[in-house]
């Protein structure tokens, strides 16, 4: 079974031979190939720069040999799209300098053409696929509801004040500026279905954050929003505190569900029933012994099944992660065969 299929069928519930393999932040700090080229040039001009973006999106392939690419991007170039600018500090990570508040701000906003205001990561994804044609590659974008997160609080928070002061105070407002960044997410991902992605993945990082009741009457409406305008390849949702929402999550649209590390592989399978799901080994895993990563690995795919699992982190590898934990995991999805499963 070659990659294309292997991925295919798994995204699609149906058979495959061992689960398919890929991981969040596949391309990144924990690599030493990454990081001599990114001591060279700044991250916002990797992003923006395809043939660089390619040549990082290839390294961990050539490397590991995964069953996907995930093409290596960020979640806030949507924000420019839409008139915000942003930045990335060192030591603090994302900014946006002009934060959206007030009425005026939400007047502000433009609602871009993707294919003018966001042309790299299609660019990106068609040389990879010249590159490396018998690899899939996978296509992402930020939900609504975390990218709005950064556009009103204006940078990282611990309780995201400011996004959820709007929610309580100007719910108008909110809705509006979530049902914005929908639409455009919505086309972005479209956009880069249409490059050649095998699927896309819509990451909702912060829903967390939120109550459940306050997720389904905000966000909710605003990543289904985003997904009914993506057709033509399997849709991921992924959150990192998914067990605060998983009884609503299959609501968003999606066709396979992303599992983070602290909800129970075993309990998210049978409360999805047949929906294919992707995860959710801890990140922090990958920095024990190779045995006991290779154990945690078996566990995993053992509990969510034969059918419909991309095996995956359960959040993205973290910047000092060894090679050797990411070598084991690898190694113990590679194995695995559902003809003869290992023992323990």
């Amino acid at each position: 079974m070659d990659k294309h299929e292997r991925l295919g069928n798994a995204l699609r519930g149906l058979p495959v031979d061992r689960p398919p393999v890929w991981f969040m932040r596949q391309a990144g700090r924990y690599m030493s190939e990454y990081r001599e080229l990114r001591s060279k040039v700044s991250f916002l001009d990797l992003c923006h720069n395809p043939e660089l973006a390619c040549q990082v999106t290839l390294q961990p392939i050539e490397r590991f040999e995964p069953d996907a690419a995930i093409v290596f991007s960020d979640i806030l170039p949507v924000l420019s799209a839409i008139g915000r600018d942003f930045t990335m500090e060192k030591g603090v990570g994302p900014r946006v300098p002009e934060p959206v508040r007030t009425e005026a701000d939400v007047r502000s906003l433009v609602r871009p053409d993707v294919s003018d205001a966001l042309p790299w990561v299609p660019e990106t994804l068609r040389l990879f696929r010249a590159a490396r044609p018998d690899t899939p590659i996978l296509g992402f974008a930020g939900a609504p509801w975390t990218l709005f997160c950064y556009l009103v609080e204006g940078q990282g928070s611990k309780n995201w004040l400011e996004p959820k002061r709007m929610l309580m105070n100007a719910p108008h407002l909110a809705e509006h500026v979530l049902g914005l960044l929908a639409d455009v997410v919505g086309d972005y991902l479209q956009s880069q279905i249409d490059a050649g992605a095998a699927g896309v993945q819509m990451f909702d990082t912060w829903a967390g954050a939120l109550s459940r009741e306050d997720y389904e009457r905000f966000a909710l409406p605003a990543a289904i929003r985003a997904f009914e305008r993506v057709s033509g390849a399997p849709r991921i949702f992924y959150s990192k505190d998914l067990s605060s929402i998983l009884p609503i999550a299959k609501q968003t649209g999606a066709d396979v569900m992303g599992i983070d590390w602290r909800t129970d592989m075993a309990e998210a399978r049978a409360l999805l029933g047949d929906m294919p799901v992707q995860g959710n080994l801890d990140p922090v895993a990958l920095y024990g012994p190779p045995a006991d990563i290779q154990a945690k690995v078996r566990r995993i795919i053992r509990a969510a099944g034969p059918t419909g699992h991309v095996f995956n982190l359960g959040h993205g590898v973290l910047p000092t992660t060894p090679v050797e934990g990411v070598d084991a995991m690898m190694e113990a999805v590679k194995s695995w065969s559902w003809s003869e499963p290992p023992a323990s």
